[in-house]
Parts: C-alpha cells; structure tokens; sequence
C-alpha cells in the first residue's frame, strides 16, 4: 500500500491540559526527549524526499497534515516557511493537500492568511457545548478554552476563510449529552464532524460510568438518531464509513474497516512513526528506528509494523475474523486491540460497542416494507432515478450557502420544474456515471460542484434553453453528461453561457471557446439497433471508469467506427438466436455502452441499470454467450443498490449474491450439463440457507425476490 498521507509533527509542546490526550498523559512519553519545534533542516529534507516519493510512486496527490502538541506554537512566520518549502518540493511532482489539525486557542488572522496562501485545510478540536469541552479541555491553569475556540472558529467559517474550514474533532465522553453535544458541532456550521473515541486499550480500558458494555455504542447511536432526524447534513465520518460498507462500499476511517493503513508520521526530531494513536498502547510502540536523515519514505513504508496494519482481515484476531461485522468494525482502531498478553492480536477493547453500533445503525436504516422495484423492472428504475435524486439533493444541502453549488441547485430547480424541460432533466439524471460521480463527490472534493454544473448545462444544452453557470473546473476537459467533451483553454474559473442550445465557454483569462468549433468539441455518438432503441457510446466521460476492467480511452473515429459495429452485429446476432431476449424479466435496459481495453469481456461497473462495459475487441458470439448472465447480474445490483432486501451487514446479503451469481451461471451453462448442474446445486444450497435465517433478517423486499429466485431456479431445473 502506498502512503499518501503524512503527519508532520512541527511542534511537540501543547497550550492546554487535556487529560485524554494520547500524547502526554499515555504511555509513550517520548515527547520529552524532543525537540520542541521541527527545524528548517528537517522540514527540507522532508518535503524533498517526499517529493521524491511521490514521483516514484506516481501518487496522483499527497495529503501532508501539520500537527502538534499544537501546531500553532509555531509563529505565523515560520508556518509560512513551512507550507512555502512543501509546497515548492511537492507541486511540481503531485498535488499536495496540505492540511491542520489544531486546538484553535491562537487561530487568528495572521495565521489564516498564511492558510489562505496555501490552501490549508483547518480542522479544530472541540468536544461540544461548554460543560462537555471544559470536562477535558482546559489549560494549564485550569482555565476554559470554549470561548477562545469559538472565537476562532467565528473567524474561520466567515466568508473571507469559510473555504478552509476542514471540519471538527470531538472525542466522546459518555457522561456528556449527546444530543447537546451533536447540536452545538452543528450549530458551528462545520463541513464534517468526527467522532473519536477515547484512546484506550485492554490494558487500560475506557472509562463506563454506567457498567454498560456498550456504552459508547449506545451514545453514538443517540447522535446518529438525531443527525439522522436533521437530514444528514453535516458529513459525520464514522456513519458514512458504517453506512457504505454496510451496503457494500469502502470504509472511510482508520479507525472502523479493513482499509490497509496509508499514513506516516514524522516526529520533531525527524523520526519516521507509525500512528500517533499507538502511543496509548506502550512506551516505544509507535517507533520503526527510521529517521529522514537516512530513510526514505520507501525503507519506511516497508517496516514490518507498518505492513502489519495494511493486511486485511488476515491481521484481525480469530474473533473478529469470524464475527458478522467485521467488514464495517474492521476490528476498530489498531492501537485500542492492545493487550500487555497478546499484543495487538485481540478484538478492539471497544468491540461490544463497535458491534452494537454497526447492528444498531443497520437496523435504523432498514427499510422493511416491499418495494415496488422488485415486482417491476419500469419501477427499478424509478427507484433508481429516486436514488440518483436523493444523493442529488444531499450533496446539495451539505454545500448549502456556498455560491456555486447555490447558483447550481437555483438552476437545476429551475430546469426540472419547466415541463418543457423536465424531461431532460430525467434523462440527463439517469445517466449512469453520473450516479457514478455522485457516490465519489464526497472521496474526491478538488472535484467541487463541477460534474453537477456540467450536468445542468447538458440539460440547457439538451432542451435549447438559456442558462449560465460560473464554477471552478479542475480541468481542461469539460465533459457533458450524455452529449461529448469541450476542450477548454485551461483549468480554473469557467463560466458557461447556452443560448438556443449552443455552448460558449469563457475561461478565467477571458479566452473563450464553443460546441461550435470542431476543434474543440467532440460530441458521443449515438446508434440505434433494430429495436429502435437509442444506444450512447460513451467513452469520454471522466467518471467511466467504474468497471472491475480498464476502461479503454477515447477512441479516434476509426476505432469508433469498428466498435460501433461490433456492438450492431453482436444485438443482430442476440436478435437472431434469442429473439426475446429484451422482454425477460432479467434483461438488461441498455442505455449506454462504453468501449473497454482490449481481452476484458463484458462488465458491469458500480451503476444501475442501462450501462455496460463491452472490450473493443469482444466478438459477436462471446457477447451473445455473454449478456444473459450480465443482464441478470444487473438487475440484482440495481435492487441491493435501491431496495432493503435484507438487514444491512448480516449474512443474507452474501447468501442473496450467492443465489443470484449461481443462477446467472446456470443461464450461462445452457449447453454444459455438468457445470449448468453444479451452479444449479450452489443455488439451491444458497436459497435453502436463506429460508433458515432468523425471523426479521429479511425484509417483505427481500422475501419477494427470494421467492422469485426460488420459482427461477425451478424453472430452469
């Protein structure tokens, strides 16, 4: 696993007392031996080796966190020098986010200009309302450090630094109200908050006022309720991170999920560590005996500590191996599975909450009554213009005030309430790699509202009506959903003007250019098989590559024209051997194709229905061979992606993809009775064992389509 995070520790001396603090009140005391701030020398040698890194590695970005003790002892002269020296030895190799984690106590302006310079992205730690911050979080004299927080963090999210608020770090106390504490983060207007709990181990466990072994779980999920209640507007990390690997997606923490870990720490002094966190574990824990003066990021990333945190489920305990959560729990945080008898080879010291928290927000988010989408494919895809809607309208509310994203959701309004437009909307939508880019917006922010605004202006475009539209384009490349690709003179602000459905673009320089120059624009094609259907061939746009197989790229006309008949032989060849092949209840709605590198087959990506990956190179037969299975394998991602057929997390969902991966081979397998057998035996089996899950594991959804699977594998018995 790469690194691509790096924890750069300029100061290791701190202006306040909490008493959780992992760094002086734990076990590792190495701090003291230090030195208090990183030197010149020390910093160049580290922007200069990541440099080096970075382009061995060919790292499209790299994340480089300044922290402490608290970063801001270190005067607003010398973090300048800071961020110019990484910033000059990283840029021109990779993009560098550059990023801080402080106590907020001395952010003032001075230091936000410098932030403001260098992009930085400001996080502050703050424990919630004023009794639960200064249960912990005091100075040395004992004093709060509320005010002086929220002082800072007026500043922070006004409107002249507002783009360099990362977000709020509070570490959970049981004995404070949850709901109190949730509200006042909310209240802060932050970009995402992040719940951490306190650092612990089984050597020293976290303290349980009440006795309960699932007592932060239980306050968590009283948070959950409440952000939950408010719409989700405010990113909460731990949640997403449950939320998407509950539905099969990745983790988003370190600290929940069996993401391998990309992070580095480097000390004052020039010491490569590992995790800060595992200072709570033994004196010496975090230390690999590398330093900056004599390793490189490479010798570090290949430290046998290092390693024993980027393997998987294989690294777990035989407990959490074995336990029905372990892709959302990933056996908690590293340090806190620490045992003085086992070393880190236990379940986390907070297991009983982890469980309890996964089980507890897969049961709330369960939704149990039977949808429509099962019975009928028309309301499949309904369902999934509603998902594509709803992930729309959050990523909306989440950038809510911010003037892009406001000026877009005013004209996305504005376009679907038209009933001369709305259709276009709906069109535009549905288009599966938008979908596609709305699932990774939150994983990809230099991206901004920019898909979104192309989207709008594909739709201005498509229904010949006025719009205009400013936004920060990442880059030259402006591709519009469903329609083709304007190359722009440079990346930067854009403004794009239709008038009657033509498309003009001015740069940030004024440069303008236009779908009229040929030059410049390169529009998809379309074909239209004997059904009359209206086939795109995308092979432009950006978010595309979302196939378990390379994605070819865009291809010059000869090679669109030999792809483009391909793909008509191959629907002519399906018509002739299986003439109802697009009325079966499992056939696939092609809405869009998108060419693949050669040798690749035909795929699936993560999207809905509409859209499938065919290899340039892929024959008629093989396709035909090909799409019955693909098509029935499409059908049962689009229902997980819309429709509860289960209790998210528990093992019906791999025994439902069992099912329906083993009755898709048995379509595949018609003239091959062994194997036809073999997959129509992994069926049965699979289905047996649904019928014996426990009462309430499967919603009225996932009854019905176990029902249909069942009446599917007697059929093709």
């Amino acid at each position: 696993m790469k690194l691509r995070q790096i924890v750069l520790k300029i100061h290791s001396r701190c202006d306040l007392a909490c008493d959780h603090c992992y760094m002086y009140e734990h076990a590792d005391q190495s701090w003291r031996s230090r030195p208090a701030f990183m030197s010149e020398a020390t910093v160049e040698k580290v922007a200069r080796k990541l440099a080096d890194y970075a382009k061995e590695q060919r790292l499209p970005s790299v994340s480089v966190i300044l922290h402490g003790g608290e970063p801001l002892l270190v005067s607003p002269a010398r973090m300048r020098d800071i961020c110019s020296e990484l910033t000059r030895a990283v840029e021109p190799v990779t993009e560098l986010d550059l990023r801080i984690h402080t106590n907020g106590i001395r952010l003032d302006r001075q230091y936000l200009d410098v932030f403001a310079e260098f992009g930085v992205s400001v996080s502050v730690s703050l424990d919630g309302d004023r009794a639960a911050n200064d249960r912990h979080r005091r100075d040395r004299k004992g004093r709060s450090s509320f005010n002086r927080v929220l002082r800072a963090l007026d500043l922070l999210r006004g409107p002249e630094y507002r783009h360099l608020y990362g977000g709020l770090l509070c570490t959970v106390d049981v004995t404070n109200d949850p709901v109190m504490v949730h509200d006042t983060l909310v209240s802060l207007d932050p970009p995402r908050i992040d719940y951490l709990l306190p650092h612990s181990t089984w050597d020293n466990p976290p303290p349980r006022p009440a006795g309960s072994p699932t007592e932060y779980a239980q306050w968590l999920l009283r948070v959950f309720e409440r952000w939950d209640a408010q719409g989700r507007v405010v990113p909460v990390r731990t949640f997403e991170s449950v939320l998407s690997t509950l539905r099969g997606g990745p983790s988003l923490t370190e600290a929940m999920g069996l993401a391998p870990s990309d992070l580095a720490v480097i000390e004052t002094d020039g010491s490569f560590e590992q995790a800060d966190s595992l200072k709570t574990a033994y004196p010496g824990a975090p230390a690999t005996g590398c330093h900056i003066a004599t390793n490189s990021f490479e010798q570090f990333a290949r430290h046998p500590g290092v390693l024993a945190r980027q393997s998987g489920l294989d690294g777990l305990s035989a407990t959490c191996r074995n336990c029905a959560v372990v892709e959302s729990c990933g056996g908690g945080l590293y340090a806190h599975r620490y045992s003085t008898s086992n070393g880190f080879v236990n379940p986390s010291v907070f297991c009983s909450d982890l469980r309890a928290l996964v089980d507890g927000i897969a049961e709330r988010i369960t939704d149990r009554a039977l949808s429509p989408a099962v019975l009928s494919t028309d309301e499949l895809r309904f369902c999934e213009g509603e998902s594509i809607r709803h992930l729309l309208s959050r990523s909306m509310n989440r950038h809510s005030g911010k003037a892009a994203w406001d000026e877009i959701r005013r004209a996305l309004l504005r376009l679907d309430g038209d009933p001369e437009t709305a259709d276009h909307v709906d069109d535009v939508l549905v288009h599966p790699y938008l979908f596609t880019a709305l699932r990774e917006l939150p994983r990809h922010a230099p991206a901004g509202p920019a898909p979104l605004a192309a989207a709008a202006t594909a739709v201005a475009v498509r229904a010949r009506v006025d719009l205009e539209l400013t936004w920060e384009q990442p880059t030259t490349e402006l591709h519009l959903p469903t329609l083709g690709t304007l190359s722009l003179p440079e990346p930067g602000r854009t403004t794009a003007t239709v008038r009657a459905g033509r498309l003009r673009v001015r740069a940030r320089t004024g440069e303008q250019c236009s779908m009229n120059d040929p030059t410049l624009w390169r529009a998809l094609r379309t074909v239209t098989p004997a059904d009359r259907t209206v086939l795109l061939l995308d092979d432009a746009d950006p978010f595309r590559d979302c196939y378990p197989a390379p994605v070819a790229p865009p291809l010059d006309a000869a090679a669109l024209d030999a792809f483009t008949e391909r793909l008509l032989a191959a629907l002519r060849l399906m018509d002739e051997r299986v003439p109802e092949w697009r009325t079966r209840p499992n056939a696939p709605l092609l809405t869009t194709v998108t060419p693949l590198r050669a040798g690749a087959g035909l795929r699936l990506g993560t999207h809905g229905l509409g859209a499938l990956g065919m290899a340039v190179d892929l024959g008629p037969d093989e396709f035909v061979r090909e799409l019955p299975r693909t098509g029935h394998r499409a059908r049962f991602l689009s229902l997980i992606a819309t429709t509860d057929l289960h209790v998210p997390g528990t093992p019906a969902g791999r025994l439902f993809d069992m099912a329906d991966l083993a009755l898709a081979d048995a379509v595949f397998f018609t003239d091959d009775t062994p194997r036809r057998r073999a997959a129509l035996e992994r069926a049965d089996q699979a289905l047996t064992r649904l019928t014996d899950r426990p009462e309430g594991e499967l919603t009225d959804s996932g009854a019905e389509f176990a029902r249909q699977l069942r009446s599917e594998w007697a059929d093709l018995d």
